[in-house]
């Protein structure tokens, strides 16, 4: 009875969690939280907005408009460098590159800054926009909420696009608007899935923020000047002037922000919220200045769109406005870009209106003003589609759809043909993030199956063992979970934990396996995805996944099946799969005179290794005819341009100086650089296929931060990636070269070790080498005519000792380690390929064990 209640809770849990259900329970969620935020900024912008300008009819608006900025900007300011320096800016385009798949942070921490900043800033009288912040904190939302309930991630980025359309859906109080700009601008992705989720997102925060909002950017309730609009064919040309002109002003708007950042972390070495609160203070000194309908930024576009204005009005406002957006976006104060381009938009529309109405007197220059804001949001954006949309919907009036038709598309073609790329693209390309169409892992995981990665011959018991044998079985494997079948066919799986929890349950003698196992297990097909599979893995906290056809077995996939293929995948391919980070920078080179065949580089972090790696790479140098390549690496944080960036390098200086005065000891030619960049093994890839290097000498410290990583982030990178032949050398605190041993294994690696060992014998004035040749104990008459050969090679170019022994074991890393400890060795050197020393570690890797567990040196060649 309690297995079959068992099953029933499965089938039924099973059935609940399926990936598209909970989609679309997952996008109900967020569209609430991302409404619900949407509306506590909105409403917190309004009643600081509304604080403000009352002050300033109080008090003099030359004392309290500037100070309001400035203290605002100041406090913003210092919430985002201290607390999330990630929340800085508009927010969209780091929620486009997160949905390319660069590793960017957003979560909780990000939205709940986010919102208490952006309020800030806005309430202070900044002119920028809430929907940037709100589209940033409903990503950020559903990201966490992704993170708090696991799932796949491919399931992962349509949350964190819905979330971005409900964000950008409650801000405008347009629905469609906002799945629109997921399909065109975010995500660009039109699977069933995608819309489903941002659709149902997108209209449950547009349902929240339409009962609870303040409705600042709806427009169908405001009156035009002649209480209708009107679309006549004679105006065409005057529609399509204003394309042209948003199109041309929209290029001039992307480059003005792009110069405004860049002078802003160029010129002014100012922290951010001294930034901020600058421009806040010259905001408030602005507007102070103007009359004081320009103290309302919301107001301002309602009056050029009500035709309370002129055109001298119109004018003043698309010059100040534009001035203003540009420095305070510059000062990488939070807030959007789009509700600004609203107004800008509204302003040329009017100015092309008032033209048209006094040459022909047909449309008033507001209906003008309402297409202008779809021209010049299409220009920077480069979404018509969501241009023309979106003001529809901020209006419901079906006389401007045609006429918002044609200025978006001109407005658009017009921006294309100068620079294809939208401001977005433009911020994130000046981030060194350049999102291209090329596969991503994710991308990776969706094309490759189940039936590419599982095992096929899979360990398997009968339901019917006794639970004696079982436990032999496991003691016998290396498997920890064993599909158990009966007649052919899956009906459960037995674990480890499963063995362990015996003793706590009450089992009769005659137990047999299948009253302990886990009945009707989760399996997948073999056409299932890897990416629903790590979805099903993560879901269910499972290891590993049967896979089934109908009920037969065909194989077993597990995490480390995906792991090996994914690092196969990389290593095998020729295009870089990882999206592009910003180049690293060369602030400092020497340059010897070029006589080597060859080139050894050399990273240099260090000082207590970096003497030793010198001496083994000048060794190595001077037997190959090689010149020496040292590289020091100045690491900045992601957010930094590296050409952009100062930095100090007086100690780079003087490691690189020992390694001049080494080679000139040895009359050998030494290059040095140093490079400003985002990570280290970025840079060494760089100098490897810059300086056309042949052999790079790294040293490991030994053990690993990183989970999931095998030796570290660098130095597995530099395994997979670099064109050339690695050593890899894990020294002793004082290391010593007298005592070597070398292992062998007959294979192309091994010939490269023992060719390399010559040159590092040198190091010492007396050496010792032992060649040591692993076999099983079952051959009777091992074969060493391996360990011979390489014996006469050695003493011919050895002036040392060699000695050569065979050895029997089981385990070749255990006999090895054992060897080393009987003859006290100084140095072990492993020859290793590319592909053992990564995919084999979840098997047991020998050289990756061997020198964790030796506490002598050890070098391995990677070849």
């Amino acid at each position: 009875m309690l297995v079959r209640g068992k099953i029933l809770w499965l089938r039924l849990s099973r059935q609940l969690l399926r990936p598209k259900r909970l989609a679309f329970v997952d996008a109900c969620l967020i569209g609430l939280v991302s409404g619900l935020a949407a509306v506590l900024l909105g409403q917190a912008v309004d009643w600081a907005g509304a604080w403000r300008v009352r002050v300033s009819y109080l008090w003099s608006a030359y004392l309290v408009l500037p100070g309001i900025g400035l203290v605002g900007g100041i406090l913003a300011g210092w919430l985002v460098e201290r607390f999330a320096p990630e929340a800085s800016g508009s927010g969209m385009s780091e929620v486009k590159a997160v949905l390319a798949c660069v590793p960017m942070p957003l979560n909780l921490r990000i939205a709940l800054v986010k919102l208490v900043s952006a309020t800030l800033v806005l309430g202070s009288g900044m002119p920028l926009g809430r929907e940037g912040p709100t589209v940033q904190i409903g990503a950020a939302l559903a990201n966490q909420l992704s993170h708090w309930v696991p799932t796949s991630p491919e399931h992962r980025r349509q949350l964190i696009a819905a979330g971005a359309g409900a964000g950008l859906a409650a801000a405008f109080n347009a629905p469609i608007a906002g799945v629109l700009f997921v399909v065109e601008e975010l995500l660009q992705d039109v699977s069933g899935i995608t819309l489903g989720t941002a659709i149902l997102a997108s209209f449950i925060a547009s349902v929240i923020s339409r009962l609870y909002g303040s409705h600042s950017l709806d427009l169908s309730d405001l009156n035009l000047a002649f209480g209708h609009t009107t679309f006549f064919a004679q105006e065409i040309p005057f529609y399509l002037i204003l394309g042209v002109t948003a199109g041309l002003l929209g290029i001039l708007f992307n480059k003005g922000v792009l110069a405004s950042l860049a002078m802003n972390r160029r010129v002014l070495h100012l922290s951010l919220p001294w930034r901020i609160g600058i421009v806040g203070l010259v905001t408030g000194v602005v507007i102070a200045l103007l009359p004081i309908s320009f103290r309302n930024n919301a107001g301002l576009r309602e009056i050029l769109l009500m035709g309370s204005a002129n055109w001298i009005f119109a004018a003043i406002a698309l010059l100040v406005q534009f001035t203003l957006i540009i420095l305070t976006y510059g000062s990488g104060a939070p807030g959007g870009l789009l509700v600004p381009t609203l107004v800008l938009g509204s302003a040329l529309g009017y100015l092309v209106g008032a033209t048209e109405q006094s040459l022909l007197g047909m449309s008033a220059a507001t209906t003008y003003a309402h297409v202008g804001m779809a021209a010049f949001f299409s220009a920077v954006s480069k979404v018509p589609i969501t241009a023309v949309v979106i003001v529809f919907e901020m209006t419901t009036d079906f006389n401007l759809v045609l006429p918002l038709m044609i200025v978006s598309v001109v407005a658009y073609l017009v921006a294309e043909k100068i620079d294809r790329r939208s401001l977005y693209d433009l911020l994130l390309e000046r981030k060194g993030i350049h999102i291209t169409k090329e596969p991503t892992t994710e991308g990776l995981l969706a094309q490759l199956t189940a039936a590419d990665v599982m095992q096929r011959r899979v360990e398997t018991l009968s339901s019917q063992m006794s639970i004696d044998e079982a436990v032999q079985a496991f003691s016998h494997s290396h498997h920890r979970n064993f599909p158990i079948l009966e007649n052919g066919k899956v009906i459960g799986i037995v674990t480890q934990k499963d063995l362990v929890n015996i003793a706590s349950q009450q089992l009769g003698k005659d137990a047999t396996i299948s009253d302990i196992m886990t009945p009707e297990p989760v399996t997948v097909s073999p056409t299932a995805t890897l990416a629903h599979v790590l979805h099903i893995l993560n879901r269910y906290h499972l290891s590993c996944l049967p896979v089934t056809e109908g009920r037969k077995l065909v194989g077993i996939i597990t995490r480390s099946d995906i792991i090996r293929v994914e690092a196969e995948r990389l290593s095998g391919n020729t295009q870089q799969i990882e999206p592009k980070s910003a180049p690293s920078y060369v602030i400092y080179q020497t340059r010897a005179p070029a006589t080597g065949k060859g080139r050894l580089l050399v990273p240099l972090s260090h000082p207590q290794t970096a003497q030793t790696l010198l001496e083994m790479a000048a060794v190595i140098a001077k037997d190959r005819n090689y010149e020496i390549e040292c590289l020091q690496v100045i690491i900045v944080p992601p957010s930094r341009i590296p050409s952009e960036t100062p930095i100090e390098s007086t100690k780079s200086h003087d490691l690189l100086r020992r390694a001049i005065l080494l080679g000139q000891k040895w009359c050998i030619p030494v290059h040095t650089q140093i490079r400003v960049a985002h990570n280290v093994a970025q840079a060494i890839l760089e100098s490897v296929k810059e300086r056309h290097i042949d052999l790079v000498l790294m040293g490991w410290k030994g053990n690993i931060s990183t989970p999931g990583r095998f030796f570290s982030r660098v130095v597995d990178t530099v395994i997979r990636q670099a064109a050339c032949d690695v050593v890899l050398a894990k020294l002793d605190n004082k290391p010593t070269f007298n005592r070597w041993l070398l292992p062998m294994a007959g294979g192309p690696n091994s010939r490269q070790a023992i060719q390399l060992l010559p040159a590092l014998t040198s190091l010492s004035t007396s050496p010792q080498i032992t060649l040591c040749q692993v076999f099983q104990p079952t051959e009777a008459m091992p074969d060493t005519t391996l360990l011979e050969k390489s014996l006469h090679f050695l003493e011919c170019r050895v002036n040392g000792k060699v000695l050569a022994t065979p050895v029997q074991s089981n385990s070749v890393a255990e006999a090895v380690l054992e060897c080393a400890e009987q003859d006290n060795s100084d140095v072990i050197i492993l020859g290793a390929s590319r592909e053992s020393l990564l995919k084999q570690v979840m098997q047991g890797n020998i050289p990756e064990k061997i020198s964790r567990k030796s506490h002598c040196t050890v070098i391995m060649v990677r070849t």
